[in-house]
């Protein structure tokens, strides 16, 4: 995000905090839940160390955590031995997360807190607290200084289910200031139907399908898995209640609850024996709601009292948490809340997996997507008010077959929409890859590669190495770089300390500040060097790295497969000379790491190796990085035409021309698709 939007954001949050305080203070009045945890607001908990280096996943409240709850589970599947973060901002989420994952927040497997204000502070601890490698935001959780915090901390972020409506989306170009610099800090954007990355594209400039930010996943609600018991509760409840029909009115806000009661007074004239599961979006409307029912002199109970519903009830009024699934299942009917009203309607999705007959008002942007598909297939009942409602309810009613098409159609729907879940963790695959490691006073990342016995033992000591007598060679530069062959294994690994240079070095040979975990010189490293095997790239495949807390800052190290009988360039043009074919070689292979965005800090002869098959590698990313637009491509070429050019004035025999260099150019341009502004 640029420096003057994101100040001018924090600068209106640091002026609206008081009337956010107040909010917050009105919320908690209505929702006493709202003033628990609040030090989590802030992210002032202490946070255990073992859940560093894992993913954080946010969903924002109850609907979020629900629609979550399938990639949740197969994030637990996929990657046992990273640690997961939850986040939520509202306690009926919250409520929902401890529910789900009980047992795996009792044993340490999943970790569960607020997320916090968005503020630069907060943002920071937790960040610095948890050191994720991913964070996963689930629809619109676009914060600005969350996603600058993340950016600086070099956390990808991917943004998955998103969805933007067109009003919301001509809401956000008002700001465009402050949008589209945000949207570009995110890593991906994996949206729930087209014209949702049509619009997040147009957003965050990115106009041309080769360089779009967002794509088509689908939407996770059409995932859901339902749990194992629902029906047998849900058929107990309809045990209970005798044989009789039940309408649910999922959702509700203020405003449908009125017609609801009115419809259900209409229809109960012809059907006596309707029972009606009246179900609030909010908690803080449970009394009022409740005293409205009493107002219309209908018999009812509260699901909170665990009353009985008798042949006398007419009205079930589900005031409880996490339960609506159970109503949908135990329904006839379900009509979905939210769309009577302008307020754009809630998920049919819930209802159409569990193949209930669809009900639902005409206002539906939220889920304009998933209400067109209905109604293409006939699979949903429009009403407009009251009047509309009863017919509807009593024609469906009288009608089984009917009922039962409807019910049909709206679950083969939901079936041929599936599949997200599985296009969001085929990117997670590309981002997160390393396995975290807590021990005393630091923490380690490592690949497959590494055993889970040698993921705790001394491997970032040499002498470790030296008493398992498997150190294989050392090479001595500015500093001894060990070669080491762990049992079992195929190739050495080379095991490199970072050391500081020039003459700072002389004073203090391996002492960094603090910076952010993600941004430390092994963790930098080991990351772009996963992220660059994932897209083919020649480089070493990392093995693990180590963050070595050391006072205010820190110390580190790296592990790297060695490249086999391979011989850096600096080496090798002391003895023969290469081809003009490879010095053309060479520049296809800089133009690719060009095109992807990849800048080598220090790219010399010294960092370029050539095997015995012909094939050139790259070497030694420390303090390299990817990066956006072109202005940085000649900066590496210059500094590696100087390193050639310096070598030749100080060696007796040293083949390298002008006439190889112009090769390279060659070779260069032709493969990264501009005339490059290289002399």
């Amino acid at each position: 995000m640029s420096r003057l939007a994101l100040v001018c954001y924090s600068l209106l949050m640091y002026l609206l905090r008081p009337v956010l305080l107040l909010l917050f203070v009105w919320r908690s009045r209505a929702d006493a839940a709202y003033r628990q945890r609040f030090i989590e607001r802030f992210a002032l908990q202490p946070i255990p160390a073992q859940l560093q280096g894992g993913l954080l996943v946010h969903a924002v409240s109850m609907g979020e955590v629900v629609a979550a709850i399938p990639l949740i589970e197969a994030l637990l599947r996929d990657y046992p031995a990273l640690p997961l973060t939850v986040t939520c901002t509202t306690p009926t989420g919250s409520a929902r997360i401890r529910q789900h994952f009980a047992s795996h927040l009792q044993t340490g497997r999943v970790y569960h807190c607020y997320l916090p204000f968005d503020t630069p502070g907060a943002n920071r601890r937790l960040l610095q607290k948890l050191a994720p490698q991913l964070i996963l935001l689930l629809e619109t959780e676009l914060w600005p200084n969350l996603l600058r915090t993340a950016s600086r901390h070099q956390v990808p972020v991917l943004l998955v289910n998103a969805r933007l409506s067109r009003r919301s989306a001509r809401g956000y170009r008002r700001f465009a200031w402050l949008v589209k610099p945000m949207l570009q800090q995110l890593t991906a954007i994996l949206a729930q139907d087209n014209a949702t990355a049509t619009r997040f594209n147009v957003l965050a400039g990115c106009h041309r399908t080769a360089g779009a930010l967002a794509s088509r996943a689908g939407n996770l609600k059409y995932d859901m898995r339902i749990a194992p018991d629902l029906i047998t509760r849900a058929e107990a409840l309809r045990t209970d209640w005798g044989a009789r029909p039940v309408l649910v009115a999922g959702s509700t806000h203020a405003g449908e609850d009125e017609i609801i009661l009115a419809a259900f007074a209409q229809i109960r004239q012809q059907q006596p024996d309707l029972l009606l599961i009246l179900v609030p979006r909010h908690p803080d409307r449970f009394d009022s709601v409740a005293r409205l029912i009493e107002s219309s002199g209908l018999n009812y109970v509260r699901r909170s009292r665990d009353a009985a519903v008798s042949a006398e009830t007419a009205v079930l009024l589900g005031d409880s948490m996490g339960e609506l699934m159970l109503w949908y299942q135990a329904a006839d009917l379900v009509l979905i809340g939210g769309s009577l009203i302008p307020h754009g309607g809630h998920n049919p999705l819930e209802a159409m997996c569990l193949a209930k007959p669809v009900l639902s008002g005409p206002h539906v942007f939220n889920f304009a997507q998933a209400y067109q598909l209905l109604s293409q297939q006939d699979a949903v009942r429009w009403v407009m008010d009251a009047e509309v409602l009863s017919q509807q309810v009593q024609q469906l009613l009288a009608a089984p077959a009917e009922c039962q098409q409807l019910a049909a159609a709206g679950l083969q729907l939901y079936q041929q929409q599936g599949g997200a879940t599985a296009r969001i963790l085929a990117q997670v695959a590309q981002l997160a890859m390393a396995t975290p490691a807590v021990l005393p006073g630091e923490l380690r990342w490592s690949a497959p590669a590494l055993s889970a016995e040698l993921q705790t033992a001394a491997v970032f000591n040499p002498t470790y190495w030296q008493a398992q007598q498997a150190v294989t060679g050392h090479s001595v530069g500015r500093n001894t770089v060990y070669f080491v062959r762990a049992a079992g294994a195929e190739t050495d690994w080379v095991l490199r300390h970072y050391y500081r240079g020039g003459l700072i070095g002389k004073l203090n040979r391996d002492w960094f500040a603090a910076v952010p975990v993600a941004t430390s010189r092994g963790l930098a490293e080991f990351r772009l060097l996963l992220w660059m095997r994932q897209a083919g790239l020649p480089v070493p495949a990392p093995v693990a790295a180590r963050y070595q807390q050391r006072g205010f800052g820190y110390s580190a190290d790296i592990l790297l497969e060695r490249i086999p009988q391979s011989q850096d360039l600096y080496h090798y043009l002391q003895q023969q000379a290469l081809t003009a074919a490879q010095w053309q070689q060479l520049g296809a292979l800089v133009a690719q790491l060009h095109q992807v965005g990849v800048y080598h800090s220090d790219l010399n002869c010294h960092n370029i190796l050539l095997d015995a098959a012909g094939q050139f590698w790259l070497i030694d990313f420390d303090k390299c990085a990817r990066r956006k637009g072109q202005h940085w491509w000649p900066e590496p070429l210059a500094r590696l035409q100087r390193s050639l050019q310096k070598e030749l004035g100080l060696r007796t025999v040293f083949h390298f021309t002008p006439e190889y260099w112009h090769a390279f150019v060659a070779g260069y341009q032709q493969n990264i698709g501009i005339n490059a502004r290289i002399h």
